[in-house]
């Protein structure tokens, strides 16, 4: 009996697609109008996508524009041929909003795969507060992760009733099945593919900045400023890095309150500001006595951290009054959720876990609100004193500072000797210039300058026209005229 010939069936996309673990991988990278393009191709892959609980388990509607609600165009309370009904006087305004989303989900519901979405994201569509309601309320939805960054015609004042109606102590078990909202940060900017002739292309408003040169190289300023930042902290998430302000738009106190009562069930991505002016027992001045007066610029009422300050702590002592958030250490309730929304995974631990370029561990997390940071964090390095070295002021002055330093040196007999040394250091920040905002004394020295003809300060940055040695005013040659309106 001869040898046994097998016949290499070469692998078709069904053999893949059929395997769960490479559909699970594979199938978040597609938008949802390939996936559902694919389906229509065979029975075949129609019955694995359709049935598999893996190929919606992420579920990105913002790029679909039959999502997006035209107002010129009318639409009903969610059915299928949304576009062709009339309006009525019974529409409300909620369901004239979210009739596109209510339409797509009705779809979805009816094709038995709206169970399987646990990560949903909604960035810039139009969602209500009713809406993101019935995401946390009925049984027909699954989501785990929900993400509305940026999205239209969302009444906050509901959704925080909402909130914590959803939170209640007095809730029913299992309930509610979202555990972690994306809110409050910027969406994910699309990649924008644009011609060398386009990017060079700029208004004649810019002045200096106009030429391809400077632009290129502001670009490329950018870029190594973003991996330094990167190195120094050891990883690409923002929160991580001294990246500044967060968010684009400060939070209102009441959402404080907010993520104070859901704290431990459902995770933002924010957190609350930890510092000692936040904490009622800190914040009063002793005067020796038994007594204790409180202080009016002392106590904070709870505000959401929206600066972050890097790995590196305060400028002084490396550390800060409330200790750090250390990942894998402090509660998880201390740290906030990253963006990008994870692809493969929906649950909160997944989203709040930092990705570090070298695999070690993450590097501490230092985050305060701007109330806690007034006069004492510079807006442009993002350098910061806490309250122990430097008690800051009203009016968020530059102060000096007195330090020792011990020096050895060596006498006649040979033996060392420590001699102190007083050096000055100058902590805290002012406005020097308004675009700028609060720098230090190290960032003044980089681009302030003094008029060597009027003997005015400037900035070399901000003021285009200017030099390195005069203003715009005493650099501008022309006519000046006097423009009295």
């Amino acid at each position: 009996m001869g040898p046994l010939v097998l016949d290499h069936v070469p692998t078709s996309l069904l053999d893949l697609l059929n395997n769960t673990l490479i559909l699970r991988q594979t199938a978040p990278h597609l938008p949802i109008s390939s996936l559902c393009a694919l389906a229509k191709t065979s029975r075949a892959l129609r019955q694995i996508i359709r049935q598999s609980p893996q190929a919606f388990r992420y579920l990105d509607l913002s790029p679909v524009k039959s999502a997006i609600c035209p107002i010129e165009e009318p639409l009903d309370t969610g059915g299928n041929n949304w576009r062709r009904e009339r309006m009525d006087e019974s529409l409300t305004e909620d369901d004239f909003y979210s009739g596109p989303l209510r339409s797509i989900f009705s779809r979805l519901h009816q094709q038995h795969v709206l169970h399987n979405v646990h990560t949903l994201v909604l960035d810039g569509l139009s969602v209500t507060a009713e809406f993101v309601k019935e995401l946390m309320t009925e049984e027909r939805y699954n989501v785990r992760l929900l993400s509305i960054r940026e999205v239209k015609h969302l009444n906050q004042r509901k959704l925080q009733q909402y909130l914590r109606y959803a939170v209640r102590p007095s809730r029913p078990a299992g309930t509610p099945r979202v555990k972690g909202i994306y809110l409050f940060g910027p969406r994910e900017a699309a990649p924008l593919v644009t011609s060398p002739s386009k990017r060079t292309a700029s208004p004649a408003s810019l002045g200096v900045m106009s030429s391809p040169g400077a632009q290129i190289g502001a670009e490329w300023n950018q870029k190594s400023t973003d991996a330094l930042n990167a190195a120094l902290a050891r990883t690409e998430d923002r929160w991580y890095r001294s990246s500044g302000r967060m968010m684009t738009k400060r939070p209102s106190s009441d959402w404080a309150e907010i993520l104070q009562a859901c704290e431990g069930i459902i995770a933002f991505d924010a957190v609350l500001c930890r510092g000692p002016r936040h904490d009622p027992a800190k914040a009063y001045i002793r005067d020796g006595s038994d007594s204790s007066m409180p202080h009016p610029a002392s106590f904070l009422r709870p505000a959401i951290a929206t600066v972050a300050l890097g790995p590196l702590g305060c400028e002084s002592c490396h550390s800060c009054p409330e200790e750090p958030a250390i990942f894998g250490e402090s509660p998880w309730t201390q740290f906030p959720l990253l963006s990008p929304v994870p692809l493969h995974w929906c649950s909160t631990r997944a989203a709040q876990r930092p990705h570090t370029l070298d695999g070690l561990c993450p590097p501490p997390l230092y985050v305060r609100c701007e109330d806690c940071l007034k006069g004492r964090w510079c807006e442009r390095c993002h350098k910061w004193w806490d309250e122990n070295c430097y008690g800051g002021s009203s009016t968020a002055q530059r102060t000096e500072l007195q330090q020792t330093e011990l020096l050895e040196t060596l006498d006649t007999s040979g033996s060392t000797q420590l001699i102190p040394k007083q050096t000055i250091k100058i902590v805290g920040v002012r406005r020097d210039c308004f675009g700028c905002g609060h720098t230090c004394i190290s960032c003044k020295e980089l681009f302030i300058r003094q008029c060597k003809n009027c003997g005015n300060e400037y900035c070399r940055e901000d003021n285009d026209a200017s030099s390195d040695t005069m203003c715009d005013w005493c650099n501008y040659t022309s006519r000046r005229t006097v423009e009295m309106y």
